[in-house]
């Protein structure tokens, strides 16, 4: 294999992760200058769009007039031939409903000039009340009208005429022009003020900027009339601190009027800021979520590949555990057949081997058989009272021809006074303690001692075993008792072990509800302890003769992580 492979096999995660993150982190940034883009146009669009409706507003207003005058005031110059205006030809009946306060006509052929106003309660055309505001009005508009027909002068437009100078009497005038274009008179209309301010403008205003839609762009906005002095005549909303945002004046008529715009709560400038940092935190959201789901997907793929690497590192590490003793087993059992050892001391001796190595042999398949049956909640305990001190030495007894055979020295320390009873399963507790010793044995290095204390300490009975061996590092203690995990580093890592001893001890001390815990220093040794509850602390749980803990699976629960046992 080479470096390349081995490296992407051990860093496939990481190497993983960068494939998909750079073309994210390119993309975000493509997005991150598409939306600092879209925060600069958003704004002016903004103002676009409320611009072309403050126009619209202005522009329907003028059209709503300019349609009224022209249908109301365009009079042939022949009916001002007769002796008298007859209203019924001139269709000013409905002149209120198209915003006309007073309908008039100035009628220049007459000596004196005469000016008639319509009164619609008995249709008739009736001369001007001399003193009325209106009267004056209609007066200082048509007196350029006056003086051009009576100079005899010809014109060229029939266009309608606006006289703003007395704001409360608005006048819109059309001439009366005969066939040789010279002014005969003028017909014009007073505007209704109120009706202009409750019937035009409110429509004109519904029409581009209306109430119920939610997607409209002018509806963040508050909408304000304001009349020559800046008095605000209408308003879609309250105005407080809002700032202006723009202002245009009404066409055609009310000229002196302005449209103007607030915000109601941002400017366009912060909505478009807000619309950015939310766009963008979408973004980094979706981009994150993304990236984790790829990371999981890898990470799967990952711990799919370390288990299969651990499954053919158990495979070789048991046949090599399994090699040792049969090994042993084969040659003294040779020896014995083949008569090579003929003194009863010596065939004594080579019989102890082979029960020691077989007794070995049978552990290493128990804790295969047994952590099979943890793995399908198969396992079960049988939980009486039992003297743990009894149980230890009768334990021990077994490694006394082992520890001879490597020169190990093990020494045992009891408390003073017997140790209470407690409930357990008396052959899952020597396994446990037997994985214990084992472990010891196989990683004390050159100093072949090991220390075995039994103790009582906050109603609990502990049972310690200490090796001063090549010791656990520190990032590795809380791992070691997960099934198969291994060290990477040092010489821990160099012994063979199936990586299922620790993580049998724990479930089987967590079943008699109790716990494993581990005090190591590497290069300085290990020390194990085992914490069970007394009996009498047991049944004050309500314990009797089963613990909850044997129906469970508490390794299959609690060790979740795969990886390649320290200690066996």
């Amino acid at each position: 294999m080479s470096r390349l492979e081995l490296f992407l096999k051990r860093h496939l995660l990481w190497v993983g992760v960068l494939a998909v993150a750079v073309p994210l982190v390119f993309m975000l940034r493509l997005q991150y200058n598409s939306l600092v883009e879209l925060e600069r146009t958003s704004a002016v669009d903004h103002k676009m769009t409320v611009r072309t409706a403050l126009e619209g507003v202005a522009t329907e207003v003028k059209y709503f007039y300019q349609n009224s005058a022209e249908q109301k005031l365009n009079i042939h110059p022949t009916a001002l031939a007769s002796d008298g205006i007859c209203p019924n030809s001139l269709c000013f009946k409905s002149a209120k409903s198209l915003g006309a306060k007073r309908i008039f006509v100035a009628d220049f052929k007459k000596t004196p000039h005469s000016l008639l106003f319509y009164n619609p309660t008995n249709n008739q055309m009736e001369p001007a009340a001399p003193d009325a505001m209106e009267t004056r009005a209609v007066n200082v508009a048509c007196a350029p009208w006056r003086v051009i027909s009576e100079e005899g002068t010809t014109v060229e437009s029939r266009a309608l005429r606006v006289d703003e100078r007395d704001p409360e009497n608005r006048i819109l005038l059309k001439p009366i022009v005969d066939e040789w274009s010279r002014v005969a008179g003028v017909a014009g209309m007073v505007v209704d003020n109120d009706f202009f301010l409750k019937t035009v403008l409110p429509g004109a205003i519904e029409k581009y900027f209306p109430k119920r839609q939610a997607d409209d762009d002018c509806i963040g906005v508050i909408l304000t009339a304001q009349d020559g002095g800046d008095n605000i005549m209408l308003a879609s909303g309250t105005i407080q601190d809002q700032a202006e945002e723009m202002a245009l004046p009404l066409q055609f008529i009310f000229a002196d009027w302005r449209l103007k715009i607030y915000s109601r709560d941002m400017t366009p400038e912060q909505i478009a800021h807000s619309n950015f940092a939310l766009n963008l935190s979408l973004s980094l959201l979706m981009t994150l979520v993304l990236l984790g789901g790829i990371v999981m997907t890898l990470r799967a793929a990952s711990r799919e590949m370390k288990l299969s690497e651990m499954k053919t590192d158990f495979v070789s590490n048991v046949s090599h555990e399994l090699r040792t003793p049969l090994s042993s087993i084969r040659v003294f059992g040779e020896f014995l057949t083949l008569g090579r050892v003929k003194e009863p001391e010596k065939i004594r001796e080579y019989g102890q081997y082979i029960e020691t190595e077989s007794r070995r042999l049978t552990q290493l398949i128990n804790n295969i058989l047994d952590f099979s049956k943890i793995e399908s909640s198969q396992k079960q305990y049988q939980f009486e009272k039992a003297d743990v001190d009894e149980v230890i030495s009768e334990t021990l007894k077994m490694f006394e021809v082992r520890l001879k055979q490597d020169d190990f020295t093990i020494t045992c320390e009891r408390p003073p006074r017997a140790l209470p009873q407690a409930i357990i399963d008396a052959e899952a507790l020597a396994q446990a303690f037997v994985n214990l010793v084992d472990n010891a044995v196989k990683y004390s290095g050159s100093c072949k001692e090991i220390f075995v204390r039994l103790g009582q300490k906050d109603g609990e009975i502990t049972i310690a075993v200490t090796d001063k061996g090549m010791g656990i590092p520190q990032a590795d203690q809380e791992k070691i008792f997960e099934k198969f995990y291994r060290v990477s580093t040092g010489l821990v890592h160099d012994v063979k072990g199936s990586g299922l001893g620790l993580s049998i001890v724990k479930h089987i001390v967590q079943a008699h509800r109790g716990r494993v815990t581990v005090e190591s220093e590497y290069g300085s040794g290990s020390t194990f302890t085992i914490h069970l509850p007394l009996a009498e602390s047991m049944k004050v749980e309500g314990m009797t003769e089963e613990p909850e803990a044997q129906k469970a699976n508490p390794l299959k629960e609690s060790d979740p992580a795969l990886g390649l046992g320290v200690k066996i």
